[in-house]
């Protein structure tokens, strides 16, 4: 695109009038997108639509009474390298250092799915399982790669000091191959789609997972046991009171209580296991091939993070550290994927076939200590809930608070119960937590973790510098994504099955 200015009288032209004077020198594609505030299509110039982008982004007004502001973001190409530092752009009141990066990488990856790799190895095997795993966590570790790489590129293209994901998305694809252009919009709300049913779907596991636990617990010294579904009913109302905190602040109190709590049941969960190992002869080192997608699954629900990834890097006070070598990136992951790995390993070589999708539940109920571990987790997990919703319910509202008028006080509560109701129903509806994280893994986080990062990179790169020798970039990303996709076809359908042959069973 031009630095020079547009004139006004351009400025005021309708998008076709535009197209047909520039038609004898460069047809410029045209872009359609759906307008939430007006109900209607609007029709755009590509270049126009990235311009206005930017525009945004960089905190400038789109159009002023003196005519275009387009030449304030819109400058020359420059050198991607030499040219546009979007980290000397970033105005962070408080930006976190390498350490409080690794820290934060490390909650944000070390949740609820470490108590389920257990479960995980129980459907692969001893051996494949730790190899699995690796693997797994190398692709995800090199997928992250992927992405924050192809963010510092487009951030340097369109000259905006940041990018979240689903941004991230749609800017590629508007500086990307002109053929594209109109599909930014909906790389943008796939993502976002994405993400909330990811973490809504979470939230629904963290439901069934403090439910199980705590009824586990309660039947011990209950003469009566109450069903499992009413145990998650009960936690509506608790639940609801939690997520009407509105301010990512109040939240902080809370994570710093689950995340103590956490540690401490893991802590002690690693004494339990380790009590008395039986000899590696007697697990299987492989199952079968209809087990792995279940495998598949609860692995990379427990090993992705990708929905932490970009906040962190935008966060840093030197996000040239968080891809480099070692990185902040890679020595988190790695430590990651060595406790999954672990713990996974060891919980099934203690409990063999009788390991449950968290391996809370395999600790003597009998013993004070076990059950406080449980109760321990139980009430991190409640506590992690209000976090995990406040980030798909910020999507939901940026995308439909317009709409309420006046009303949006009482309707971003009404929202919020509703919500919190809705995860409620969809965990009473499929209780069985082990089928239910793999089904989570599969269907979101195979897309989110694996196929949109390749996809992104395709088109950054597709024009400049392109798919290298052979095409290698481009064969590499496909593989990427078929894996994915194999993954998610496989994961969701053998999750599903799991989900209604444990349903019969129950009935």
């Amino acid at each position: 695109m031009s630095g020079r200015p547009m004139k006004s009288s351009v400025a005021n032209q309708s998008p076709s009038q535009m197209l047909m004077a520039t038609g004898a020198t460069s047809l410029r594609p045209i872009v359609t997108e759906y307008d939430p505030k007006k109900r209607t299509a609007r029709t755009e110039l590509a270049d126009l639509v990235l311009t206005k982008y930017k525009c945004e982004k960089n905190g400038v007004p789109i159009t002023a009474v003196a005519g275009s502001t387009t030449p304030l973001v819109d400058k020359p190409a420059l050198d991607e390298e030499a040219g546009y530092n979007p980290f000397e752009h970033r105005n962070l009141s408080h930006p976190t250092s390498d350490l409080d990066t690794l820290i934060h990488l490390l909650k944000g990856s070390l949740g609820s799915g470490i108590l389920a790799m257990p479960m995980a190895f129980k459907n692969a095997g001893l051996t494949f399982g730790v190899v699995a795993t690796f693997a797994i966590g190398f692709i995800c570790t090199y997928c992250v790669h992927i992405l924050v790489k192809c963010s510092h590129v487009i951030c340097r293209r369109t000259q905006v000091p940041s990018l979240g994901f689903a941004e991230l998305a749609e800017a590629a694809f508007l500086a990307g191959p002109k053929a594209v252009h109109k599909f930014s919009g909906l790389a943008r709300a796939l993502i976002n789609l994405f993400l909330v049913v990811d973490l809504l779907g979470c939230c629904c596991v963290y439901i069934v997972f403090v439910a199980t636990n705590i009824k586990q617990v309660a039947d011990h010294y209950a003469d009566s046991k109450i069903d499992l579904r009413l145990y998650m009913v009960m936690l509506a109302l608790p639940l609801i009171l939690l997520n009407m905190v509105r301010n990512l602040k109040w939240l902080a109190p809370f994570s710093m209580i689950a995340n103590l709590l956490m540690a401490t049941g893991v802590g002690i969960t690693f004494y339990y296991i380790f009590i008395d190992l039986p000899s590696v002869d007697d697990r299987p080192h492989f199952t079968s091939l209809h087990q792995l997608p279940l495998f598949f699954g609860t692995a990379i629900f427990a090993l992705e993070g990708i929905g932490v990834v970009m906040p962190l890097e935008n966060n840093m006070k030197t996000p040239s550290h968080f891809i480099g070598c070692p990185g902040v990136l890679n020595i988190g992951m790695a430590v990651v994927v060595m406790l999954y790995t672990g713990v996974g390993f060891f919980g099934f070589l203690q409990y063999g076939d009788d390991t449950k999708g968290s391996i809370t539940l395999n600790l003597p109920v009998t013993e004070v200590l076990a059950q406080s571990v449980k109760v321990m987790i139980a009430v991190a997990i409640f506590l992690t809930y209000g976090l995990q919703f406040y980030v798909p319910m910020e999507i939901i509202w940026k995308s439909i608070g317009h709409r309420f008028g006046a009303h949006k006080f009482a309707a971003e509560y009404a929202v919020r119960t509703i919500l919190v109701i809705a995860t409620v129903a969809i965990a009473v509806a499929i209780p069985q937590l082990g089928p239910f994280i793999s089904l989570v893994g599969a269907v979101c986080l195979s897309t989110l973790g694996l196929m949109f990062p390749a996809i992104i990179e395709i088109v950054t790169f597709w024009d400049s510098p392109g798919m290298g020798s052979c095409y290698w970039r481009l064969w590499k990303n496909v593989f990427i994504i078929l894996f994915g996709v194999l993954g998610f076809i496989t994961g969701t359908i053998t999750s599903i099955e799991e989900i209604i042959t444990e349903f019969g069973g129950t009935e």
